[in-house]
């Protein structure tokens, strides 16, 4: 791999402030609303379903607004990032290379992560690009900011549907990170396992397959395939593998 490109939120960054903030904004406790969002999570919905729980109707995007103008918006220091992160990043650019951070947040967002000066050469965020997860023209921005082949790109996340799903229909290579509400809870769905081309629990896991080379192969290969796969078919099977995973939004 010549480049590795992360998420963000749970890839990074730990998500737990995040939601302790919305539940203070909202007048609940904090554990009413981390089990709502495991709700929706299992269920396959989107994580702030659980926000529209309690408030049925609501419009996040507004009520972020009201936030951040009552002065109680996003925030984001050292002690968000999961404890791996500094040491992965610093490792891979040590080795050669390149590290982008690239996934779904907000202007301000991408302005608070830079600030750490996390050792990344590019940090971005959707905001700042104008498009979210898991449209593919992310994942085009994401291939063009790598500066390398879609097969020397290694795109790394914890969410099925919105990381690694897509990643690959734009023909990346993936890791799917066992981290996080999404991370823990699909990791061994079928769809996901045959998938990704990594599996790992940490970030840290990342250096040893820059240095391995590529995919180890299939354990168990079909004595009747052909032994050179046919792109054509290969890509038509991934699009087919996202559109049956529209029950995947059955996993996001």
């Amino acid at each position: 791999m010549e480049t590795i490109v992360l998420d963000i939120g749970e890839t990074l960054v730990r998500d737990d402030r995040h939601w302790a903030s919305w539940a203070d904004w909202l007048g609940v406790p904090p554990h009413t609303l981390g089990a709502l969002v495991g709700a929706a999570v299992a269920q396959g919905r989107e994580a702030t379903d659980a926000l529209r729980i309690l408030r049925p109707g609501m419009d996040v995007e507004e009520a972020c607004r009201a936030r951040a103008a009552a002065g109680r918006g996003e925030h984001l220091d050292e002690s968000d990032l999961y404890q791996d992160v500094r040491p992965a990043l610093g490792e891979l650019r040590a080795a050669g290379v390149r590290v982008v951070v690239a996934g779904d947040g907000t202007v301000r967002a991408g302005e608070l992560l830079r600030a750490l000066d996390l050792p990344a050469d590019l940090v971005v965020t959707s905001d700042e690009w104008g498009v979210r997860k898991p449209d593919p023209e992310f994942f085009a921005r994401v291939a063009e900011a790598s500066g390398a082949a879609p097969e020397a790109t290694l795109y790394v996340g914890d969410h099925p549907a919105d990381d690694l799903f897509p990643a690959a229909a734009a023909g990346l290579r993936t890791a799917h990170l066992r981290r996080g509400p999404y991370g823990h809870w699909w990791a061994d769905h079928p769809d996901v396992v045959e998938t990704a081309d990594f599996r790992i629990d940490a970030l840290t896991e990342l250096v040893g397959l820059v240095g391995s080379g590529g995919v180890s192969p299939d354990p168990d290969p079909d004595p009747n395939s052909d032994s050179v796969a046919d792109p054509a078919s290969a890509s038509a099977s991934v699009e087919a593998k996202v559109v049956r995973r529209g029950t995947l939004r059955s996993v996001r």
